[in-house]
């Protein structure tokens, strides 16, 4: 290597395999623009200072190439900074596309492959700031860019040579926010990033690390968009807080359970470098690194910016600091002090300052810069092997081997016992011989014809209940890189007729994983401490099949794929217009199945436009519609909203020459309460997300407006999501004192409490006021006083009810199948048999010899679990899931599963739609109990 320094001009021009990196000006420091230091205690920049500094360095450095991927929830660019030397940067579409060709593995040999990946440059995405009060990290984005940006040594010039960094802000519209929080006291002391008033995403909070399969925030599609559909990084890096007490940082590996689709070798390059990461802070005397056992991560959950990476073949690190501009202390936890497999090297207590945690990050980032730059063509060749694999296994015959596959030889083999035939290997000496089963139930059982993986999935276009809703679930899966393809015109295929437009999903390409985990249900593990002990929390829920979750109607190919049809170009837009059929003049019908048809009632009812439920069914020509359709009068605005919700919501309207026959049920506008607490619910936000994509007028509503009273006066209707009441039989969570706030704020201080809330709802409620409790909030039912108690619960001998012990029942956060009611109008346009989202929630027995309360939904086996993990399930036989309550005038509905569950179970977005509409309209009705 031949290097010298141009003193004169500051500028440093170094020699490093060949490659010349030079710079042709000074480079700003970002002290400059911020006029503090970042890393400084007590400092925090936000994001348009930091904007304002990288428009600055990509006007002055070849070396970084500045690009907005998208908008932000707010508004704001969602800016990523490319970095690398400045050949690389002349040529990032070549190395872009060798990623993306290498990624999709699609026509390639293996000789190409290998030529493609000599050529190309590693690509390293390095995220920051995803939940915004973990403040660390996008301050270290600053001062790691800079360094990349000016720095000449030779591991600096050799990572740029070989790599292309790209570091994304995953959520501009928080580290405003809480910058901005931070530093609004002039006393350094009465900082805090911790205490904001709001969710720091305008609607998700903490679960725009939960968006990441489903894709319904702007941030997480623009960075989809980035990582599986543009870039195709190898390596994924998405870096949070905080770390486990009495250490500093959570690296990979992880815990176990890995999830069964991924591709193996993901797993074990992940441990790789989360390994390279661990030993370069020790080589540097950086202790307090853990993994494994040290933390509850695992790589089961697909929902996180790092986990849908696992599905998408590409290396996923996550990693948990602690820090913050406030100086710290880590304390001393005597168990922390003893070196382990997971936590080699230990940490004193002491006090610990903000740049001494950005200082980690750094090194953490250049361990995988390093390890990407050293290990070139094996990742980019690796990615290929994964995407090769995959698209072989999906080609051909394969199996995907779960608990439920192992449960099944086992019982076999105890079959076998049985009938006389036991082991062939029974006196065969070693460890663990007493677990060897016969060997022919590998393909008699694990290779059971009938448990193939899907070759492909079929999408009738023509049988689905709620089109929209599908084409939304496609919508996701094209968002993440998955290739859809849509048949041009009416295909058969396995003795079946398919119509004109239908979808097809293969199973042979690179994302497999992903194609198979959003169709098929996840088999989590029986997860327990020990045989007869309390689970094991899983790190995030268990399942969450999406097409479950959003009711789509699909065929699964074992034998075979058709042939291919065109790929669908991108994201679909607007659902295939629908039809007016018919030509009478009096009004039109239109089926109550498609969510869409709330946009068209909330749409009428705003231009005053009358619009009623048919309480029976009804036939339209040749078409049977079920109890619930909508029957609009013509005249006035009606025509030319119904005109545009056909062509553009996928709704059909049947125009008719008199009214159906029967009972109806006139709507009204509603005035909905969706009720919120300081900081910011995430279920609210994900309501009031719901809300808006459905066009329901609401307005926030705090605990001090609910103890006030008066509410008859301002709402008709009060929807408390399950997280705002907070966790039974735990504390509230700590509010800063009004003192402390700005005037605007200290409205929303609070909580919802059973001494002064409760009354005031009950109150409503008899006035005529409709309450709807969702999740944990219904165990508001009882508190108000309706007949009905938690059916998961035990009785003590003082009458006190004790919810069933994780050993005798626990099922956290998976889909389970119920019976419903659809006569029932909170059932209006629902089967009568769906998947609901469930988690651990209340289900309800009613008191005997009441009244007033009637069963709408109820779980009707004694294994309801269609994805994910249940234990005990049998306690849920015969109990009743959704209540239609009244209490006096008004009423109380009970939807116990999480019918809004991070924006993905549409179908049960019913029930809260149907509970708002209708409410309000049966002021004084009572209802009889079931018998």
């Amino acid at each position: 290597m031949r290097a010298w320094m141009l003193a004169a001009t500051g500028m440093s021009l170094i020699m490093a395999t060949g490659t010349s990196i030079a710079q042709s000006r000074p480079i700003t420091d970002p002290a400059a623009v911020f006029k503090v230091k970042p890393g400084s205690d007590y400092f925090l920049a936000n994001y348009k200072q930091i904007t304002d500094w990288l428009q600055r360095v990509s006007q002055e450095s070849d070396r970084i190439k500045l690009v907005s991927i998208g908008k932000t929830a707010e508004g704001r660019e969602q800016y990523m900074a490319i970095v690398s030397s400045p050949e690389n940067i002349r040529n990032l579409e070549r190395y872009r596309g060798i990623s993306q060709q290498l990624a999709l593995a699609k026509g390639l040999t293996d000789d190409q492959a290998k030529a493609m990946s000599e050529q190309g440059k590693a690509v390293v995405w390095i995220d920051a700031g995803l939940h915004a009060t973990e403040v660390v990290n996008a301050q270290s984005h600053v001062q790691l860019i800079h360094e990349m940006l000016t720095r000449n040594d030779a591991e600096t010039t050799r990572i740029l040579n070989d790599t292309v960094g790209l570091y994304v802000f995953a959520n501009p519209d928080g580290l405003d926010l809480v910058a901005d929080w931070y530093m609004r006291p002039t006393d350094k002391a009465k900082r805090d990033s911790g205490s904001i008033p709001v969710l720091y995403q305008k609607y998700i909070g903490h679960d725009n690390n939960r968006d990441s399969y489903a894709s319904h925030q702007s941030e997480t599609t623009n960075m989809n968009r980035a990582a599986y559909r543009e870039w195709f990084p190898q390596i994924l890096y998405n870096q949070h807080q905080t770390g486990p007490v009495g250490t500093v940082v959570f690296i990979p590996p992880f815990r176990d359970p890995y999830n069964f689709n991924n591709e193996p070798l993901v797993i074990n390059q992940t441990d790789a470098v989360g390994t390279a990461m661990h030993a370069r802070l020790i080589a540097q005397n950086k202790g307090g690194s853990v993994s494994r056992s040290g933390a509850p991560y695992s790589t089961w959950f697909n929902g996180g910016v790092r986990t849908v990476g696992y599905f998408h073949n590409q290396i996923g690190i996550l990693t948990e600091i602690i820090g913050n501009p406030t100086p710290m202390e880590i304390p001393l936890v005597p168990g922390k002090q003893l070196g382990t497999q997971d936590a080699a090297m230990t940490i004193a207590p002491q006090k610990w300052r903000f740049q001494q945690s950005i200082d980690y990050v750094k090194e953490m980032s250049r361990a995988i810069l390093d390890y990407a730059s050293r290990n070139r063509e094996v990742v980019l060749y690796n990615r290929y092997v994964m995407g090769r694999n995959q698209i072989q296994k999906g080609s051909e015959d394969s199996w995907v081997v779960t608990p439920k596959r192992i449960e099944a030889v086992k019982a076999a083999a105890e079959s076998m016992k049985k009938d006389g035939e036991g082991s062939p290997l029974d006196d065969l000496a070693g460890y663990n011989s007493r677990d060897i089963v016969p060997t022919s139930l590998y393909k008699t059982v694990l290779q059971d014809p009938q448990y193939r993986a899907p070759r492909a999935f079929v999408i009738p276009a023509d049988k689905q209940a709620d089109l929209p809703t599908t084409v939304a679930f496609l919508n996701s899966l094209i968002k993440t890189g998955i290739e859809v393809e849509q048949a041009p015109q009416a295909f058969s295929y396995g003795g079946k007729r398919y119509a004109a437009g239908s979808y097809i999903v293969r199973a042979d390409q690179a994302f497999r994983p992903h194609v198979l985990d959003m169709f098929e249900p996840q088999d989590h593990p029986q997860d327990f401490a020990y045989p007869g002990g309390p689970p094991i929390r899983p790190y995030d829920i268990t399942g969450y099949t999406l097409a479950y979750q959003m009711n789509v109607t699909f065929d699964r190919l074992l034998d075979g794929a058709p042939q291919h049809f065109p790929p669908v170009p991108d994201v679909i837009k607007t659902p295939p217009a629908g039809k007016i059929i018919g030509k009478g003049a009096a009004g039109y019908v239109v089926s109550h199945a498609t969510n869409n048809s709330f946009i068209l009632t909330n749409r009428l009812l705003k231009a005053g436009a009358p619009v009623y439920w048919l309480k029976q069914g009804t036939t339209v020509g040749r078409e049977s519609l079920s109890p619930g359709a909508l029957w609009i009068p013509a005249g006035g605005a009606a025509k030319g909203i119904v005109d545009t919700a056909v062509q553009t919501l996928g709704i059909d309207a049947h125009a008719v020459a008199a009214k159906p026959a029967g009972d109806t049920v006139k709507l009204k506008p509603v005035r909905i309460g969706l009720v919120d607490h300081y900081g910011g619910s995430m279920a609210s936000g994900w309501n009031r997300w719901i809300f808006e994509k459905y066009e329901f007028p609401y307005t926030r509503v705090y605990p001090q407006e609910l103890d006030a009273g008066g509410l008859n006066a301002k709402y008709d209707v009060l929807v408390f999501q399950s997280d705002v009441l907070g966790r039974e039989g735990r504390p509230p969570q700590k509010q800063p004192a009004a003192a402390d706030l700005p005037a605007q704020w200290r409205s929303a201080l609070g909580h919802v409490t059973t001494e002064k809330t409760v009354p005031q709802l009950a109150s409503f409620a008899r006035a005529g006021g409709t309450v709807i409790a969702v999740g944990n909030a219904t165990r508001l039912g009882p508190e108000l006083g309706l007949p009905v108690y938690n059916a998961l619960s035990t009785v003590d001998a003082a009458g006190k009810r004790t919810p069933l012990p994780g050993t005798k029942f626990y099922v956290p956060g998976s889909v389970l199948q119920v019976k419903v009611d659809p006569s029932d109008p909170l059932a209006y346009g629902l089967p009568d048999t769906m998947d609901v989202f469930y988690n651990n929630n209340p289900t309800f027995a009613f008191t005997p010899g009441q009244s007033g309360v009637r069963r709408v939904s109820w779980f009707a086996s004694d294994d309801p679990l269609r994805s994910g993990w249940g234990w005990g399930q049998k306690a849920l036989n015969n109990t009743t899931t959704v209540v239609d309550g009244t209490l006096g005038k008004g009423h109380v509905y009970l939807l116990a599963p999480e019918v809004t569950q991070r924006g993905q179970p549409f179908p049960s977005f019913k029930f809260l739609f149907n509970a708002a509409l209708f409410g309000p309209t049966q002021v004084g009705v009572t209802t009889a109990a079931d018998d």
